[in-house]
């Protein structure tokens, strides 16, 4: 890590430093073969103990490299780090999302790691399709793949047999926006309320219910990763003009409003709750406690749902079929490398280690997540399969031909993530009518462009 000495007394004591062959920070600088320390960065606690492994397995290979790993959650995460990024005092390494890296692009804090890339002959053809291009712009590269994920539906499984839901039809359900199609008839089958009575009840109290049939997120930013955007994709959205670092976005498309007046409509027939009377608990903290019947759910919540700590039984199954076909977003993180890092070659090396194999088969072999490079995917799955866990429908939507979609990666990602979610949320609110809040979002969007 960098550090930005300020005051007199720090001066003199960096140029002390310097007749002794010490660096700020560090008992050692970039080719000094001197023991260095980095500070790698990442939020996800569930992967902390793989990347433990990875960096044990690294300082092994390497002795004269320490890594000291730093999680925090994922709010705090990207606080922290656009606040050390600021000061000039960032972590060597940390964990990226596409969503946020075009920020550190624009503001050159991060490294541009494509010459260690051509230096090191990295083979990009071992990763997931696409997840290689998802990091580069103009020829520069960002990261390497480490990972990725895709979204299916999780369900209680004893909840929907009490109600009478065959597990087996949620393998081929169907969506439209204007009647839900069958996910709209199993939602509604799945809600009930005090009395008893379902959805489809004539005697049915949507103003009393007991548990919802479909749990929405609506702090989804501007991505919809978590529901919406799947289904406003599989009814013909697209986010921008390309993907990645378009500059036109397309909020305004009849198609989007078309599916968040869709999730409306489960407000207020009372299959899922309202906005403003929302829980302050996460939807699988609701979906345990019996709150929520359905909801979606990405593959880095796998263990969460199906791990031994679980107070219920769940399971997931794939997306619903939209009129233009099943639709899941895929996502990939990466690692970046501060740009101003006084280890740039050691930083490159974790970087390199942490995108290989040696690495990716350790994580993939805990299954805890996806890695980016297929044959640790198979470890990942192999590993899920033998702790008995069904997670195929992810694995199945992420090899279907144009099952898949990137979430949009472009410039001011932060403000458009923030316009977008506030258009939306105010649509559901009921403050103004989709098409008018989404068609003042995407002016406000695109306005950042000029």
């Amino acid at each position: 890590m960098k550090h930005i000495l300020k005051t007199g007394a720090a001066s003199l004591a960096l140029a002390l430093a310097a007749l002794t062959g010490c660096s700020s920070g560090s008992s050692g600088g970039s080719g000094s073969g001197k023991a260095v320390t980095l500070d790698y960065w990442l939020w996800d606690d569930n992967q902390k103990a793989s990347y433990q492994a990875c960096a044990d397995a690294f300082h092994s290979a390497n002795p004269d490299i320490t890594i000291k790993i730093t999680q925090t959650a994922w709010a705090q995460y990207w606080q922290n780090l656009t606040t050390q990024l600021a000061a000039g005092d960032a972590p060597d390494v940390w964990t990226d999302q596409a969503s946020y890296y075009p920020q550190f692009v624009t503001s050159n804090q991060i490294l541009d790691i494509q010459p260690y890339v051509d230096q090191d002959k990295v083979d990009l053809s071992q990763y997931q399709a696409g997840l290689a291009d998802m990091y580069v712009k103009d020829g520069k590269r960002y990261g390497l793949p480490k990972d990725w994920d895709t979204m299916a539906l999780v369900y209680n499984t004893a909840y929907l047999k009490a109600q009478g839901i065959d597990a087996k039809a949620l393998a081929n359900l169907t969506w439209n926006p204007a009647d839900g199609g069958t996910f709209e008839q199993l939602i509604a089958k799945a809600t009930v309320d005090e009395k008893g009575h379902n959805g489809l009840d004539p005697a049915f109290d949507k103003t009393k219910v007991k548990v919802f049939g479909f749990l929405p997120e609506w702090a989804d930013g501007s991505q919809g990763q978590n529901g919406w955007g799947n289904l406003a994709v599989s009814n013909g959205f697209s986010y921008l003009d390309k993907n990645p670092w378009g500059t036109q976005y397309k909020y305004d498309d009849p198609k989007l409003a078309q599916t968040i007046d869709w999730f409306k409509s489960l407000i207020a027939k009372g299959y899922a709750p309202p906005l403003d009377k929302a829980s302050t608990l996460s939807r699988d903290a609701l979906m345990t406690a019996g709150k929520g019947a359905i909801t979606f759910a990405g593959s880095w919540m796998i263990n969460t749902y199906l791990g031994p700590d679980a107070k219920s039984k769940f399971a997931f199954s794939p997306l619903p079929v939209g009129p233009e076909g099943r639709k899941t977003a895929i996502n990939g993180l990466s690692d970046a490398i501060f740009a101003g890092t006084e280890h740039k070659d050691e930083a490159w090396k974790w970087v390199k280690y942490l995108g290989s194999a040696d690495c990716q088969n350790i994580v993939g072999s805990n299954g805890v997540v996806f890695p980016a490079i297929t044959s640790a995917s198979e470890k990942a799955a192999a590993a899920h399969r033998a702790k008995g866990q069904d997670i195929s429908a992810f694995i199945d939507e992420a090899k279907a031909p144009g099952g898949t979609f990137f979430l949009p990666v472009s410039e001011h990602g932060n403000e458009i993530s923030q316009l977008v979610q506030d258009g939306i949320q105010s649509a559901v609110l009921g403050k103004t009518d989709s098409a008018t809040a989404l068609k003042k979002a995407n002016d406000q969007v695109n306005a950042l462009f000029k």
